[in-house]
């Protein structure tokens, strides 16, 4: 597991995902024929010779903040980059990951004692807090860091329980994981050239995935993202009915339908495939939020598109939760399927 530990703690906030690219470009060398990188960002690995091309996408960015301003004290305000709730920001600790080197932070909070009764019952808004990075003064903190700079959440990785693991960045530096192992596992035969892209900028727009899907021209495409798992207290089974450990989810649609809808094609090989080999999942149709698949089936005349996701506990906060196992289903499944839609002949 260290693989998927070393991309979990690695900082890529969306339009800076150099660090976590070089990984991804590293291990894609392993597997695949050629590994290119585009002029957005996104990596690009190419394996096999087959007429029909297959897109395989995850993508690279997390959420994260940026510094927007240096007070006179030495305190930074910051601005949001992706959808991040205000209530999880108080007293998280942070790394502003400035050019001159990491810099270390705490959002800071009013402490209970010196709040009214007003104050306590109010979400204080992101424009409202600020992160102390122990400097004097704007001159001092100005030595250490800039106005643009991104800021990560602390880096965290722990395995815990039977199977389950929390961690930063899971959505969806898992999927990339899955990404590299899908590519490891399939072989040099396939009847396609299959296409894995490790995007950039999801997070803020699906903006890799669209130059990625232009570039590719793909015949086929699979997502592979991050879910909401519901077996938490406060979601209710009308919201979300997925749990941890019983396998990826199939998405049908998202974001009531402006988001993808799944190929009955692309849809009914992956769970025919899950059928067939016994492996587990489940069914997911999304109230809110989208992923790359959105982009690559309105690529060109379009592009018939399945989105695997991986449920998780807490996504789009400093600590997500998964399940290893979930994330070897998916694997399997997505591979497997490629095997299927060769036996029904659309992989000619």
């Amino acid at each position: 597991m260290e693989l998927l530990k070393e991309l979990c703690l690695a900082d890529g906030i969306s339009g800076y995902e150099k660090n976590i690219a070089e990984i991804m470009k590293r291990e894609l060398r392993k597997s695949c024929d050629k590994v290119d990188v585009d002029a957005f960002g996104n990596v690009i690995g190419q394996k096999g010779k087959g007429k029909t091309k297959i897109m395989i996408a995850a993508h690279m960015d997390e959420i994260g903040l940026m510094v927007k301003n240096i007070n006179e004290k030495g305190y930074i305000s910051f601005i949001k980059i992706g959808g991040i709730d205000d209530r999880i920001l108080l007293s998280q600790r942070v790394i502003v990951k400035a050019r001159k080197g990491d810099v270390a932070g705490v959002i800071g909070s009013k402490p209970p004692h010196l709040q009214k009764k007003e104050e306590m019952d109010k979400i204080v808004k992101c424009e409202d807090l600020f992160i102390d990075i122990g400097a004097k003064d704007r001159e001092e903190a100005s030595k250490k860091i800039e106005v643009g700079d991104p800021i990560i959440f602390e880096p965290s990785y722990m395995e815990y329980g039977a199977d389950l693991v929390n961690a930063k960045a899971v959505d969806d530096r898992i999927g990339c994981y899955a990404l590299l192992k899908v590519m490891e596992k399939i072989p040099k035969n396939i009847d396609a050239t299959v296409y894995a892209a490790a995007t950039c900028q999801e997070e803020v727009g699906l903006k890799g995935a669209k130059v990625a899907a232009f570039k590719i021209d793909p015949n086929y495409a699979f997502a592979i993202d991050t879910t909401i798992a519901g077996d938490t207290p406060q979601i209710k089974e009308t919201e979300s009915n997925l749990k941890l450990g019983a396998g990826p989810a199939i998405t049908i649609i998202e974001a009531n339908g402006r988001g993808t809808i799944s190929h009955p094609v692309v849809r009914g090989a992956l769970m025919d495939t899950a059928k067939k080999f016994g492996i587990p999942y489940q069914i997911d149709v999304i109230e809110g939020g989208m992923t790359d698949g959105a982009m690559i089936y309105l690529n060109r005349e379009g592009v018939p598109t399945g989105v695997v996701s991986i449920p998780c506990r807490y996504i789009h906060s400093p600590t997500g939760i998964f399940s290893r196992k979930d994330v070897d289903s998916t694997v399997e499944l997505v591979v497997r399927t490629l095997t299927v839609m060769r036996d029904l002949r659309l992989l000619q």
